[in-house]
């Protein structure tokens, strides 16, 4: 069994625990759950970085990242350093992350965030409005085009944005209706290998009218004008900050020099 493999056996059981603490009526009652969301797609058509800086405490193929933060100063940081958007990593058995980092964060930020986990059941998205989310990603590599085409409706019916992810052509052709964003990502989740060059090999053949982000690997201002000159708009980045003592002013300095270099190249 690989890692993903254990990932979603994992996730499967941890869902139908959570179903019966948290039925999705209770979820329904969620201060968060009427709440009016915010765009993720608008910030980064509108943003001349469309930086997605990511809150992430441990990987399976890093292990620890960095224990020694707190999710209510990272975020904060990186809204002020001028990110488009925060991501959160939300699973807890091989990325330490916790639902409570998003609500937490929902509480302190004013720009829309995006709950980054393996989402292989309606449950899921139901709860991520009830935590406060904005956006949620569907990983082609573990869903069908059914699957993502319903999960898709469910989402734009209670208001989240949803990415797409996809790592390699085959799963261009899972693409479907109600998505907002399309993300590649440079990572296979099979062997959590990096390749950054896979952005750039599917980055013409997403069909348009797609907003495109990278994903992974992702850790040079001068790869990123790159990318922005085949059509990128957002770029996720977790790692490479949150690898630093302090992640906000890392990431701070590096939108900074990003926004001189796309100023510069007039991108």
């Amino acid at each position: 069994m690989n890692i993903l493999e254990r990932i979603i056996s994992i996730k499967k059981k941890e869902i139908e625990k959570n179903k019966k603490i948290y039925p999705i009526k209770k979820l329904e009652k969620s201060i968060f759950f009427n709440r009016k969301t915010f765009s993720l797609s608008k910030n980064i058509k509108n943003s001349n970085t469309g930086i997605i800086s990511e809150f992430k405490l441990r990987s399976p193929s890093k292990g620890i990242i960095n224990n020694k933060v707190l999710v209510e100063k990272i975020v904060k940081d990186y809204e002020l350093a001028g990110s488009s958007g925060i991501s959160i990593l939300t699973d807890q058995y091989f990325f330490s992350g916790k639902k409570e980092y998003l609500k937490k964060s929902r509480d302190i930020v004013s720009i829309p965030i995006l709950r980054k986990d393996f989402i292989i059941n309606e449950y899921q998205i139901i709860e991520s409005k009830s935590i406060g989310s904005d956006a949620i990603l569907l990983i082609a590599g573990i869903l069908s085009k059914k699957e993502i085409k319903s999960f898709s409706k469910l989402a734009k019916s209670i208001d989240l944005e949803v990415i797409l992810e996809i790592h390699n052509e085959i799963e261009i052709d899972k693409i479907t209706n109600n998505l907002d964003i399309i993300g590649i990502n440079n990572r296979d989740l099979i062997n959590f290998i990096v390749d950054k060059n896979i952005c750039l090999k599917l980055s013409s053949k997403i069909p348009d009218g797609y907003i495109k982000i990278a994903e992974s690997g992702i850790n040079d201002i001068n790869f990123i004008l790159k990318l922005k000159k085949k059509g990128f708009k957002g770029f996720l980045i977790g790692e490479s900050f949150m690898k630093e003592k302090n992640p906000g002013k890392f990431c701070n300095n590096f939108i900074k020099n990003l926004k001189k270099l796309v100023y510069n190249n007039e991108i």
